[in-house]
């Protein structure tokens, strides 16, 4: 019996109820109150230091789940488009992230020096981006 894609014609409506709620649930509070959101699931803050370990293995999914989309479009050209689309936006919040950190002088100076690096590969991205015909 075949499962994968019984339902493909309510992929629109699962994308975006699944987008509202973790928009809503996680997205929004995890930028911008990320201690906040923690205290809500129950973390001890400051005393529980895995905390950071488990931000750094959620980051560490994500990217290699961008790794691997960006992979398929460079070997494939699948989502090309998609792919520095999706990248650019990221680059651009991260610049945004290192900003405020620098800002509220919350972050080493490692960090700060960093937003060159988010500003370059969001140039690039740029640069490289496919135009419709």
């Amino acid at each position: 019996m075949q499962f994968i894609g019984i339902w493909s014609d309510y992929a629109s409506t699962y994308l975006l109820v699944v987008t509202a709620v973790t928009l809503v649930a996680f997205s929004v509070l995890l930028f911008f109150k990320p201690l906040v959101w923690a205290k809500m699931l129950m973390w001890k803050i400051p005393e529980e230091t895995d905390l950071a370990v488990y931000f750094g293995r959620c980051l560490g999914a994500f990217a290699l789940v961008t790794n691997i989309m960006f992979l398929q479009a460079a070997l494939w050209g699948q989502g090309t488009v998609f792919v520095l689309q999706f990248f650019s936006l990221f680059c651009f919040l991260m610049i945004v992230v290192h900003v405020w950190g620098a800002i509220a002088k919350i972050q080493p100076v490692t960090e700060t020096l960093e937003t060159g690096f988010w500003l370059v590969l969001l140039i690039l991205n740029l640069l490289v981006m496919p135009v419709s015909a």
